[in-house]
This record gives structure tokens, C-alpha cells and sequence, in this order.
């Protein structure tokens, strides 16, 4: 892969798509073609493969009864000719929409056109014939004709409502056309075309506006590309059509699978366009991994059989640089509204709370026990231990927390550790692992317990597993249970202890929570107030605290670098965020490392934050391709090599997130022993 073709986002399966509202004159095709050729023009300047316009574009939809006159009919043929002759020089496929008389009866439709080619003319399937609408006194429905096939300027053209249309060196790219109407009635055409293999569905229409239709809009398309798993180009008539009756908008819309990617503005006094990037393989994924939509498609297959495919060849702009205009954001677990993110939190939190409730009721225990380190983890699972015995009805103090400082635990933490306990009002204890420990590394014959400073993997593990093993023989003293703390980003990248160590607990909240967003839920319930003020200022430095496992002493010196931890987490296996992201994209959707670091360098590339509310953030950083493509590596060999045989047997915990889970038992199922080297090799594909 050519440097240059690695920073085109259609070397990724993206594809760019727009919308068009041309100003119109009523009756006036010669006009209406112009405008359209102009905004066509704009299009294929950006690079777009497809261009959509308005329904009747080319005459106008407000004609009325001047549609029986051969005058204007006339006009729209010579009007779609002058459009055909230009696509002749644009590297894109077009959509107009025109009035056509096919064998003496009029069908309002929309034409396809490329390379100065008429690939297939679409009828619209439902008429409206109520409220302000009257279609059914000039047009006739689409299954009233059994054409296939018409002469059209000049040329061979298919016919009717069951055509899709592909790019051939675009595979992933292929579109079905539907008209106004045929996307309210209960069973839109597109519902078909999707099951057909239509990855992008495009609605010509004209739409009058009313109070609350705009709204409506955004419902209809956004359920249907959801429902469909495709995406959805909507268009709208705009200024230029008659107000006699009626007032108009220019409303367009794009949406992928739910979420809005454009919007118009509306009431525009001029031709407008919106562009948007559609992630083709996102789509193509999630279809193939919900089996669901196979199923449909069987159950649909006398349907499905009704669609012709057309395939066309066009020039895709791959010689040149074309990064995304898309929004990537950087942190995929964290929405960046303040609002969704205060909903997601909530969400989130009621979700791990209700799970543990849950857990707690079945297994008749009303006791908790759980290690505080006082840092990140620890800190957001005790908070959902005092929420859920909130919601018991049971005291606080049922929640049986323990710090239990090793040989690296430094002041900080500790204090942090004693300061929280006390905040939440759990029974707090202390219990030094030291003398364990030694204990074991003698038995072990470590040159440590001998006085050597020798720090190795089993220094380390000694003092994880001193710490759950004291967990759990509580657990078995005092009725209770062994909270877990190790969260999803931790899991896989295989940065746990395995068996007696954190990987192992009784039931672990949070098991399917990412550090990021363990990060700001703990934010969340800080900036709330719910644990107090007092709460709240060590939350901030639960927070502010640098991650580490503090397994290894803490350096020795003076200035800055004294009490630093010997240990930093993401000196050995990346930034968490980059990591969360590499996650989210390799999980959810199981993209190739080469596309998943074109989203990570589109997301950090020129922009200064994510979304991070005001207050602070773990990291506010910019990376280059390089340092993304060093820490996909570190990802891809952890995730994909070493670690799985940790995730094999995992506690039980909640699923909190359609961005996955690691649970054998739920979203992933793996090998312990595959091999890393069809991730490395695409890794290697990444420029330096």
C-alpha cells in the first residue's frame, strides 16, 4: 500500500456520499438541470462517488397538472440529456429525479446516471393521495406497467423499482434508489433492497415541511438505516417550489445504522450540499455478525430474487491524499456530549449496581469484600458496592474493604485508599502483606527474603497473590463474597495476575468497563457530590493519580522524582486511551489494524481534545501515525497472542456496553494458543 493510498479513506472501505438541494424554477428543466450539473460538479470535487437530488428535480415537484403537458415533458427529456453529457467528465454517479412517459403513462421517477450513461430509471412505488398530496391524478404507481427494459435517449435502459446499483472496483458500495412515499409506508421497498445487499439506500424526495416534520424526518430515516444496517441518503425540495399551497425546506440528511453523520441546514436561500464518509465495512460487519439478518433474508427470499444488480466501473479518487470529513472521536466508550455522557454514566453505573444486587440476592449473601489499592479501579468498584447496598437496604458497613500495603505502596495511594473508605463509610481495614510475603519468598528461596534487591515477575505475583488470597479467606471468615476491581482494558491486554491475583474474584463489576470510561464515571460521581464533598476532593485525586500497579519499590532521590512510582502502567503496554481505541474498533467490529489506525490517526490528527468534560482529563495528547502504529503493535501481540488464555476464565460479571465484552460466555470466544501473524503482517502495512 502506497503512503498516499493509506491516508484515502477509500484505501479503508469508506466511501464519500452527498446530498444536493438545487434551487429550482417551477417548469423550467433547462434551469434545473444546470443548477443540478453545478452542485454535481462540487461533488465530484470533494471526491464523492454519489451525488443525490431532489424528487422531480429536473421539473420541479410543484407542477401540478402542467405534468400532462408534452411541452415541459419535453423540456425534462432535453434537461436529462444535458445531465447525462455532463456525467460524461464527472467521476460520479448521479440521481436526479424526472418525469417519464413509458408506453403512454406518466411515472414519477429517478434516474441513475454515470460516465455518460443512463445505468437504470427507478418508478416511484407508493403515490400519496391524501392531505395536500394528489399524485395519483398525473403519475401511475410503479407495478402499473411489467416493463423491464426502455428506450431512453438513445440508449438500453432497465426499469422498475427492483434494481440495485454497484460500484464494481467498490464492491462494498451498492445503493438502491427509493421516492418520498415508498420510505413512510409500513414496508419501504429499501427494506428489501437491503436484504438484496444494498449497503446505501437513497430517498428522492420533495417533502412540503409542516410544524414537527422535520423531526419526524430524522426518525423515520434514522430508524430505517438502523433497521436496514445500511446507510441513508435523504433529500429534500427546497427554495424554488411553488408556495401556493405548501412551504418548503431543503431538509437533507445522511445517516449510517442510526447515527446521523450530515444535516442540512434548512430555509437556505441558495443551492446547498452535504457530504458525508460512510464506513462501508462497518456496515458489512455488523450485518455478517448479526446472524439475524441472514435469517431475514431467507425468510425473504422470494423478494430479494426481484432485484437486478447493475454493475458500473468508476474512477475512484485513490491518487491522492483524502482524509476523512467524518467525526472520529477519540475515546469510542464516552460519548462527547455533556449529555449523553451524564446519561451514559448513569446508565453504566445502574447497570454494574443492579448486576451486583442481583448476584448478591441469588447467592443469599449480604456481605462484600474488596481490596482498596486507592487507585482507579478499586475506587470505581467500591462505589458500586455502596450503591447496591444502598438500594438493599443494608448498612454500609456490610461492604468489608481492605488496603493492604506491600512493598512499592506509596503514601500517596494509601492515604488516598484510607481517605475513600472512610468517605463511603464501609467497615475499613488494614492489613500489611509484608510479612506474608517474606513468608512465601523464603519458601520460595527468593533472593529477596535473603536481603537481595531483586525485582522480579515473582516478587510481583507474590504480593498480588498474598493480596487475593487474604480476599478470599475473609470472604469465606465473614460470609461474603470477593468483589473484583480489574476492568476491560486491563483484561485485554493481559495486565492482570492470573488465577490468585486480580484476575480472579467471586463477581466483578467490572469486568466490561474500559479504563477510559472507569475514569469518568469516577468523574461523574465527583462532580455529583454523591459520596460528599470530602468524597469528591479524593476522588479528584484518585483521579490525578499516576497509574501503577506498585508492585516494584518506588524510586529513591530528591526533586521531582522522588516517591515517583517505579512502575508506570502505561510505559509497559500504551495509553490506555489509544489502547481503549485500538479495543473498541478490533472488538466491535473486527476491523484490520491498517483501518484501525487510519481511524486513530484521523481521530488524533489537528485536533486538540476529546471529549473530556472541563476540570481535567488522564490525558489530554496529540500521536502520530508512529506512535499509534508502536502501540497497535504492543495491542495486537498482547490481545491476540499472549492473553487469551486469561480471558478463558473469567468471573462472572455484567456486559455494559455494545462495545463488547471479553467473557468467554458472552461476546468473545477464542483460542488460547492462535497465532498473532495475519495482525502483525497487516500492522506492517502501516507507513513509518
Amino acid at each position: 500500500m502506497m503512503d498516499k493510498r493509506f491516508f484515502n479513506l477509500y484505501s479503508h472501505d469508506f466511501a464519500r456520499v452527498a446530498v444536493a438541494s438545487p434551487r429550482c424554477k417551477v417548469a423550467d428543466p433547462a434551469f434545473n438541470a444546470q443548477q443540478t450539473i453545478e452542485l454535481a460538479r462540487q461533488a465530484a470535487g470533494q471526491g464523492a462517488v454519489l451525488a443525490a437530488f431532489p424528487e422531480l428535480g429536473l421539473s420541479a415537484y410543484t407542477c401540478d397538472d402542467l405534468f400532462h403537458q408534452r411541452a415541459l415533458l419535453d423540456a425534462c427529456l432535453a434537461a436529462l440529456g444535458d445531465v447525462v453529457a455532463a456525467s460524461m467528465e464527472l467521476p460520479l454517479a448521479m440521481i436526479v429525479g424526472v418525469p417519464l412517459r413509458i408506453n403512454h403513462t406518466l411515472f414519477n421517477c429517478a434516474v441513475v446516471i454515470a460516465g455518460g450513461r443512463i445505468l437504470g430509471v427507478v418508478p416511484k412505488s407508493y403515490l400519496p393521495n391524501y392531505g395536500e398530496f394528489y399524485e395519483m391524478r398525473q403519475f401511475s404507481p410503479a407495478d402499473n406497467t411489467a416493463v423491464t427494459q426502455i428506450a431512453l435517449l438513445g440508449q438500453d435502459v432497465p426499469f422498475g423499482p427492483e434494481q440495485l446499483f454497484e460500484i464494481e472496483n467498490l464492491p462494498l458500495f451498492r445503493f438502491h434508489v427509493e421516492i418520498c412515499e415508498d420510505v413512510w409506508v409500513p414496508v419501504p421497498p429499501s427494506s428489501f433492497a437491503a436484504l438484496a445487499g444494498a449497503t446505501v439506500l437513497v430517498n428522492l424526495s420533495a417533502s412540503n415541511i409542516v410544524v414537527g416534520k422535520s423531526g419526524y424526518r430524522h426518525q423515520l430515516v434514522g430508524q430505517q438505516s438502523a433497521r436496514c444496517v445500511a446507510a441513508y441518503l435523504y433529500t429534500s425540495a427546497g427554495l424554488g417550489e411553488s408556495t401556493t399551497d405548501m412551504g418548503w425546506d431543503g431538509q437533507s440528511l445522511i445517516y449510517e445504522k442510526g447515527d446521523m453523520l450530515a444535516e442540512s441546514k434548512r430555509f437556505l436561500q441558495d443551492s446547498h450540499i452535504i457530504f458525508a464518509d460512510v464506513d462501508l465495512e462497518r456496515l458489512a460487519q455488523d450485518r455478517m455478525h448479526a446472524t439475524t439478518f441472514a435469517q431475514s433474508v431467507r425468510r425473504h427470499a422470494d423478494e430479494v430474487a426481484k432485484f437486478r444488480i447493475q454493475r458500473f466501473p468508476l474512477a475512484l479518487p485513490l491518487e491522492r491524499e483524502l482524509p476523512l470529513q467524518r467525526l472520529v472521536e477519540r475515546f469510542p466508550y464516552v460519548p462527547a456530549s455533556s449529555a449523553r455522557r451524564d446519561e451514559r454514566c448513569t446508565e453504566v453505573y445502574n447497570i454494574q449496581v443492579q448486576a451486583l444486587l442481583q448476584r448478591l440476592q441469588a447467592s443469599g449473601h449480604e456481605k462484600v469484600v474488596i481490596g482498596i489499592s486507592g487507585g482507579l479501579d478499586s475506587t470505581h468498584a467500591l462505589l458500586v458496592c455502596a450503591k447496591a447496598m444502598d438500594r438493599l437496604g443494608l448498612p454500609r458497613t456490610n461492604i468489608l474493604a481492605y488496603t493492604m500495603p506491600g512493598f512499592a505502596t506509596s503514601e500517596r495511594t494509601l492515604r488516598q485508599a484510607r481517605d475513600l473508605m472512610e468517605a463511603v463509610g464501609c467497615t475499613a481495614h488494614e492489613i500489611d502483606i509484608r510479612p506474608s510475603c517474606i513468608q512465601m519468598l523464603k519458601d520460595l528461596g527468593h533472593p529477596y527474603a535473603e536481603g537481595k534487591e531483586e525485582y522480579d515477575v515473582t516478587f510481583e505475583n507474590v504480593q498480588a497473590g498474598e493480596r487475593t488470597s487474604h480476599l478470599f479467606r475473609l470472604a469465606n471468615h465473614h460470609h461474603g463474597i470477593v468483589i473484583g476491581t480489574g476492568d476491560l482494558s486491563e483484561l485485554a491486554l493481559g495486565w492482570c495476575t492470573y488465577g490468585v491475583g486480580d484476575h480472579m474474584s467471586h463477581y466483578n463489576v467490572n469486568a466490561s468497563v474500559p479504563k477510559t470510561l472507569i475514569s469518568h464515571l469516577v468523574r461523574w460521581v465527583a462532580d455529583t457530590k454523591q459520596i460528599g464533598e470530602s468524597g469528591s476532593d479524593v476522588l479528584i485525586q484518585v483521579l490525578e493519580t499516576e497509574i501503577s500497579p506498585e508492585l516494584v519499590p518506588a524510586r529513591t532521590g530528591t526533586g521531582k522524582e522522588e516517591g515517583k512510582p517505579a512502575q508506570v502502567t502505561e510505559h509497559f503496554i500504551g495509553p490506555y486511551e489509544l489502547q481503549d481505541f485500538n479495543l473498541y474498533y478490533t472488538l466491535r467490529y473486527g476491523f484490520t489494524p491498517t483501518k484501525v489506525a487510519f481511524l486513530a490517526y484521523s481521530a488524533w490528527k489537528d485536533r486538540d481534545i476529546g471529549p473530556w468534560p472541563e476540570g481535567g482529563s488522564p490525558a489530554r495528547n496529540q500521536y502520530d501515525l508512529a506512535a499509534i502504529k508502536k502501540n497497535l503493535g504492543i495491542f495486537l501481540w498482547r490481545f491476540f497472542k499472549t492473553s487469551q488464555f486469561k480471558r478463558s476464565c473469567v468471573p462472572n460479571g455484567p456486559k455494559v456496553g455494545n462495545g463488547g465484552s471479553l467473557s468467554p460466555r458472552g461476546d468473545w470466544r477464542a483460542p488460547s494458543d492462535s497465532e498473532a501473524t495475519v495482525w502483525m503482517e497487516q500492522l506492517a502495512r502501516i507507513p513509518d
